[in-house]
């Protein structure tokens, strides 16, 4: 029974007892964490769709007003509506409170856009101390942060639930509170909120790394990343952390790419496949006159350029895109990219 309840749901129920009565204890342990397994990978599967499908439109009415549209993943929408909260509030807090409770809602999350733009092109919205009081909370068991567990869940305050890859990348650098549970879910045990990552070792990292170290980014907003996760049994020392942003501290997480440590503080980064990601190539340099460089290369190769050779031999007629797009693909399978798109060996 207490296997069968680690994944049992009203729909499965009666399945899962006729099994559970059919088979060995045995049986159904290893029922459960195959399930939990192909749960887990699902889960992740979906994760991924939903980055892949995020949106932001911003277009232009008919009347002038600016029409804005998205699609965000659980974690960025619940972050995008906290933030329209503060906002909010700080606009009650500036104006006749009684006059601003009138304005319909959508007027005033309206206003609150506006301010958190405002405000993210100020540097932030106020020297205040309520952002204690709005954050993105992210319910997580122990066991779902430690890697090739399939018991424990992780899910936003509202039930959303989050990969457990996706809680192991924002657990990376973030607040965390400890808290102990009965078998009966009650709460037996409530720790003070810590840093992931204390704020003296955080300006550390920012002063050696400069913005993300992922070969070609140097991005200044960036994450910590523990190379070894703590809840594996990482340290949060600065030989265990390398900033990342966004992008690529996802590619680390839920794309499956690889960071490893060398000695003298080198960085070497994988992909899934586990090929090596070269650092960007140094522009070879050349003179003032880029254009005289360029010719007398191409001419060292036997190359000359002739008036009519930009021209295009398109006849005119409609491309075939459909052909065009199974051509591409005919020359094999393609390796994702760190942004979800893929690219095409020979291109």
């Amino acid at each position: 029974m207490r296997a069968l309840t680690r994944i049992a749901t009203p729909e499965n129920e009666e399945e899962l007892l006729h099994f559970a009565l059919d088979g060995t204890a045995a049986h159904v342990e290893r029922l459960v964490r195959a399930y939990r397994s192909v749960e887990r990978k699902t889960k992740l599967e979906e994760t991924e769709v939903r980055h892949a499908t995020r949106y932001c439109h911003t277009f232009i009415d008919d009347d002038g007003m600016v029409m804005i549209k998205a699609r965000l993943e659980p974690e960025a929408g619940a972050a995008v509506r906290l933030a329209l909260e503060a906002a909010m509030e700080v606009l009650f807090e500036r104006s006749d409170g009684d006059a601003a409770a009138e304005d319909p809602i959508e007027h005033r999350r309206a206003d609150a856009l506006t301010l958190v733009a405002e405000a993210a092109l100020n540097g932030g919205l106020d020297n205040g101390t309520r952002g204690d009081r709005y954050q993105v909370v992210v319910h997580v068991d122990e066991a779902a942060l430690e890697v090739g567990e399939q018991e424990g869940a992780s899910a936003m305050a509202d039930g959303q639930y989050v990969a457990a890859e996706t809680a192991r990348r924002i657990a990376c650098d973030a607040g965390k509170v400890v808290m102990t549970h009965a078998r009966d879910g009650s709460i037996t045990d409530v720790g003070r909120k810590t840093r992931t990552i204390p704020p003296a070792i955080r300006r550390a990292l920012d002063h050696r790394d400069e913005g993300c170290r992922f070969p070609g980014c140097g991005l200044k907003f960036c994450d910590a990343h523990h190379i070894e996760h703590w809840a594996d049994g990482g340290e949060t020392k600065l030989d265990n952390l390398v900033l990342l942003c966004r992008r690529h501290h996802r590619a680390l997480h839920e794309g499956r790419f690889k960071v490893k440590r060398l000695p003298y503080r080198e960085l070497r980064f994988f992909t899934p496949k586990g090929r090596q990601i070269d650092d960007a190539p140094t522009a070879p340099a050349v003179s003032n006159d880029v254009l005289s460089v360029l010719i007398e290369r191409l001419l060292e190769d036997g190359i000359q350029i002739e008036p009519i050779d930009n021209l295009p031999t398109w006849d005119g007629r409609p491309i075939e895109l459909n052909v065009a797009v199974q051509s591409l693909l005919s020359h094999g399978t393609r390796e994702p990219a760190i942004d979800g798109s893929a690219e095409t060996p020979g291109l």
